[in-house]
């Protein structure tokens, strides 16, 4: 079996799930929400399940978009009560704006029906991680997207000034074993930031995977929870 035949067949199950989405929606625009563990594969699963959906639809029928540009700004977190304290547990739930992620997202549904002739597009951030800070409006959201697929670690997270509900379609967890999650992240961290191991370890135990059990304990609320092998665990 080749590498592309096996990534297809481990993104079957979500994939067909996705298709069934797009039939019942009509012409309604869909969003699906996709929460997942630090290190769980959030965003290369939803990199795979877009590419297979406009294999399927057509091109530029699904996008994939981000929590990370709606990050506190390095400059707000020092206006925190405790910077150092802010700056070291970046990537917390209180470290976002969960308000802006909610307004936004308001505005991607309030874009026109989605059809091949539709114009028009809303905007999202993303993280410029050369700079360490949300870059605005630096994505394209197409009013002729008919999927939007969501990733992010408290898109389920009802405290902090998360709540989300009644935005998204549904939402599916990516079911992944915390040690893992966390041992992906370790790795991560030696390769980004030239670490050893044990100060790779030291950084995950700090905060990875302390938010890591914060996310973990809205696994409950999700509409489906997709199986670890569809991220390659």
């Amino acid at each position: 079996m080749t590498d592309n035949a096996f990534a297809d067949r481990m993104l079957d199950a979500p994939v067909r799930r996705l298709h069934q989405c797009l039939n019942d929606a009509g012409s309604q625009r869909l969003v699906v929400g996709l929460v997942g563990l630090p290190g769980a594969g959030k965003s290369t699963l939803a990199a795979g399940l877009v590419a297979a959906v406009n294999r399927r639809w057509g091109s530029g029928t699904a996008g994939a978009l981000g929590m990370d540009g709606f990050h506190l700004t390095r400059a707000q977190l020092a206006q925190c009560g405790d910077p150092a304290a802010a700056l070291a547990r970046r990537g917390a739930p209180w470290t976002f704006d969960a308000q802006a992620l909610a307004n936004r997202l308001r505005a991607v549904r309030a874009m026109p029906e989605p059809t091949a002739d539709v114009r028009g597009e809303t905007r999202w951030p993303a993280f410029a991680h050369g700079v360490g800070d949300p870059q605005p409006d630096a994505i394209a959201v197409p009013a002729r997207t008919r999927l939007v697929l969501l990733e992010g670690l408290y898109l389920l997270h009802r405290a902090h000034g998360w709540d989300l509900r009644g935005l998204l379609d549904t939402c599916w967890y990516l079911d992944v074993e915390l040690d893992a999650a966390m041992e992906r992240v370790a790795q991560r961290h030696m390769a980004s930031w030239s670490l050893d191991r044990a100060q790779a370890v030291a950084r995950v135990q700090a905060n990875d995977r302390l938010n890591a059990q914060i996310v973990q304990a809205s696994r409950h609320e999700a509409n489906w929870l997709v199986p670890a092998a569809c991220a390659g665990l």
